[in-house]
């Protein structure tokens, strides 16, 4: 399978990198990390659709329209990671390849957060690099 046409999605309250907690997710903006996943990949053929929402039925919509247009999703759903049965089941009907990110490492934060609801159904994750999350899944997807 060639990875050709990327999704990446942010989900909510990742408007507000580089302003909030940023002893744990560091001074970059969503815009300046969407900015430079759309640079790198215009330099390896790949096409990707960077989209942040804070509305959970955006992002399933997202994840349901990507069928049949994207050939993967690299998702961040923020918040919605640890609590969407219906982000789980959108990205479960996706057939293409699924990585969900983390920036900061969920498994030493607060209980709650070590809980994913979506990791069951995608391919891999990667979870603790800060900024470089996205890098990583985008290096990643595009080996398979």
């Amino acid at each position: 399978m060639t990875i050709k046409n990327i999704i990446v999605i942010s989900g909510p309250n990742l408007n507000l990198l580089g302003m909030r907690e940023k002893d744990i997710y560091g001074s970059v903006t969503i815009e300046e990390i969407h900015a430079k996943l759309e640079e790198n990949s215009k330099n390896q053929n790949i096409q990707i659709q960077c989209v942040q929402s804070n509305s959970e039925s955006e992002i399933i919509e997202l994840i349901q329209n990507a069928q049949n247009k994207f050939d993967g999703i690299i998702i961040n759903a923020g918040g919605y990671t640890h609590t969407s049965v219906a982000i789980r089941d959108a990205l479960k009907y996706f057939s293409g390849y699924k990585i969900e990110i983390h920036m900061s490492n969920i498994h030493a934060r607060e209980k709650f957060r070590e809980i994913s609801m979506i990791s069951g159904v995608c391919d891999g994750i990667i979870v603790g690099f800060g900024a470089q999350s996205y890098f990583l899944a985008l290096e990643s997807i595009k080996q398979i």
